[in-house]
């Protein structure tokens, strides 16, 4: 009864979940992951009183240098594991060659006697397991050892670099281009054939490849069974990870990533000087004089009547909901006064009905997960991609938390602080938040297109959004990490709610996890406030993630999951990435080394990790 009530409440936006094709499977996932499984508290009768159970906390050790305390989750089989797998990824040959090296393997061996192979190896270290129900076990060990998940069924094609250009390049083209030797047409929003498979010189970072409408579809539907996996198998603590070029067309994109920067154009020519519209504060007053010296036009009227204003002045030259509302046209959007002679006029060309149609499904089927997460009390992290999509996923993304972050943050934007234009972005968008009061989230991390970004930029004739250096990048990132400290400590002090603005700090650097809990010390903000979290991908740097959430911080992981032969163009970026961090793997390699030795000389081969920590 309790989870047909559950289902009712959900609305019509939860027909796609209950309509798939995998039902029985999640009704099953549901009634046994959630129900059989779920710890005592969580299944009491309801006549019982109700004791809040207090967990375990250890105390910290910020130099993340103690192998029990890293380790302590995991069995002596998993810790020799990987030792082994990291072993593996120092090897230069194998790295290079690993998935033609997985796949002559699997030829060779077969189905079963490989899978088992890579359960033993890569795939069991590196991925929770296959479908939702067997990665129960995983996210129930790590919650009791204090940490969440954020999930990502990882599942990929894997595509040829022809195969994946042939698609980029067809999605890409739109039926009504303007000339690339349009002198309006800025060089960064042009698609390039050498740069079309998206995954060159990207090691991190998942890619998808618009085939087809019914893809998007199935990939929405994929998303949504992630969110009914992180609330039923989570206890809604976790989060789930999507990318918007999953959902659409990427031209789409690509188009509306240009627009914005003609609009910052446009605000050049109307305001003068540079920068975005909260810097001009411009009132509503201004720009009714300014085009009321053109003479009396009803568009330009009924423009200003849309545009979005505050008591400190615009916030926005469009109305930007236009975006995510699906009865609005882009064609309509995208128009806006000439500041010469009154007239309206388009910043981008004539949109096709075709893809006006293609973009609001792309808008529908963002509606659909993030209603679904609001519904589940889920949260979503919306994830960074290239800088000429960018802009659209940003302004995309920020819509999505004017609408839905009203009570809390539940949709989360990603920034890359390896731009040079991270921490101006940042501060837009917090001051845009604080203006419209919704509930700002943001995940920072440091960036997974650099070497492809530099070689796009070289190549097409623009600037290099990247920062010079590692030393640049890193200063951006905690130059933006305490900005948005100083804000959560301002409104702290001020009474309100600090919750207003949550961060995660997603890296694998120690030194940026370090400085960011010396901030919250020195600015006073403490775990308890719920407003820092910190992040690390499954079977990388547990001698970070564990101690943090062991000693009561807000600590995640990034869990995948799928099919074992699915996911070999995960692992294969895993054994590549892990290549490119040998110092990381050094350090960790060492600590397994030593508590495995620990463990051996104490007769602990059997030993069984039971952990007594709640997350907070």
């Amino acid at each position: 009864m309790a989870m047909a009530r559950s289902c009712g409440k959900l609305g019509p936006s939860m027909k796609i979940f209950l309509l798939n094709k995998n039902f029985q499977s999640n009704l099953k996932y549901l009634s046994t992951a959630s129900i059989l499984k779920a710890p005592l508290h969580k299944t009491a009768a309801v006549n019982q009183p109700q004791v809040a159970k207090v967990g375990k906390k250890d105390s910290l050790d910020t130099s993340f240098n103690n192998p029990i305390d890293a380790f302590k989750s995991k069995t002596t089989f998993e810790l020799i594991r990987a030792y082994f797998v990291y072993l593996l990824c120092s090897s230069e040959y194998l790295v290079e060659n690993n998935m033609k090296i997985m796949k002559l393997m699997n030829a060779v061996l077969g189905d079963k006697i490989f899978n088992l192979i890579m359960k033993s190896t890569f795939y069991g270290h590196f991925v929770a397991g296959e479908n939702q129900e067997k990665i129960v076990p995983c996210l129930e060990r790590l919650r009791s050892f204090g940490v969440k998940p954020i999930l990502d069924y990882s599942v990929e094609e894997d595509l040829s670099q022809e195969e994946a250009e042939e698609r980029e390049v067809s999605a890409s083209v739109p039926t009504a281009a303007p000339a690339p030797s349009d002198p309006g047409h800025l060089p960064q929003y042009v698609v390039d054939k050498t740069f079309a498979d998206r995954r060159y010189k990207v090691l991190g970072a998942r890619t998808y490849f618009y085939l087809n409408e019914a893809t998007c579809e199935r990939n929405m539907e994929t998303f949504i069974r992630c969110l009914e996996a992180v609330k039923y198998s989570s206890f809604g603590t976790g989060i789930t990870a999507i990318k918007l070029t999953a959902l659409g067309r990427p031209h789409l994109l690509l188009q509306i990533s240009e627009v914005i920067q003609r609009t910052r154009n446009y605000m050049i020519e109307i305001a003068g000087g540079t920068g975005n519209v909260l810097t001009h504060h411009k009132t509503i007053k201004d720009l009714e004089t300014y085009f009321g010296t053109m003479g009396d036009n009803k568009d330009v009227k009924d423009f200003l009547k849309q545009v979005t204003t505050d008591k400190e002045g615009i916030l926005h030259l469009f109305p930007w909901s236009g975006i995510i509302n699906e009865e609005h046209q882009l064609s309509d959007t995208f128009r806006v006064p000439d500041p010469k002679t009154g007239q309206m006029r388009r910043l981008t060309s004539q949109i096709p009905h075709k893809e006006e149609e293609m973009f609001r499904n792309m808008i529908r089927r963002l509606n659909n997960i993030v209603q679904v997460a609001e519904e589940l009390d889920v949260r979503i992290m919306i994830d960074a991609e290239q800088t000429y999509f960018q802009p659209a996923i940003s302004r995309i993304t920020l819509e999505l938390m004017r609408k839905y972050n009203t009570k809390k943050a539940i949709v989360f934007n990603t920034y890359q602080c390896y731009l040079k234009d991270a921490y101006r972005e940042v501060c837009t968008d917090l001051e845009q938040a604080s203006r419209q009061n919704f509930y700002f989230g943001a995940k920072l991390v440091r960036g997974a297109y650099m070497e492809q970004e530099r070689a796009r930029a070289s190549a097409l004739g623009y600037v290099d959004p990247i920062n010079p250096n590692y030393e640049a990048t890193t200063e951006m990132y905690h130059k933006t990490l305490t900005e948005c400290l100083r804000r959560i400590k301002k409104l702290k002090d001020s009474g309100a709610d600090p919750k207003k603005i949550a961060i995660m700090v997603a890296s694998h650097n120690e030194d940026t996890v370090r400085f960011a809990i010396e901030k919250m010390k020195e600015i006073g903000i403490s775990p308890e406030d719920k407003v820092i979290c910190f992040g690390q991908l499954l079977g990388m740097c547990d001698y970070i993630t564990m101690p943090l959430g062991q000693a009561g911080y807000s600590a995640y992981k990034y869990v995948p999951y799928g099919p074992v032969k699915e996911v070999l163009p995960y692992l294969s970026r895993r054994a590549l990435e892990n290549k490119g961090v040998l110092k990381k793997i050094q350090k960790e390699k060492r600590l397994l080394k030593t508590e495995i030795w620990r463990r051996l000389s104490r007769g602990q081969l059997f030993y069984r990790p039971k952990g007594d920590y709640i997350p907070i």
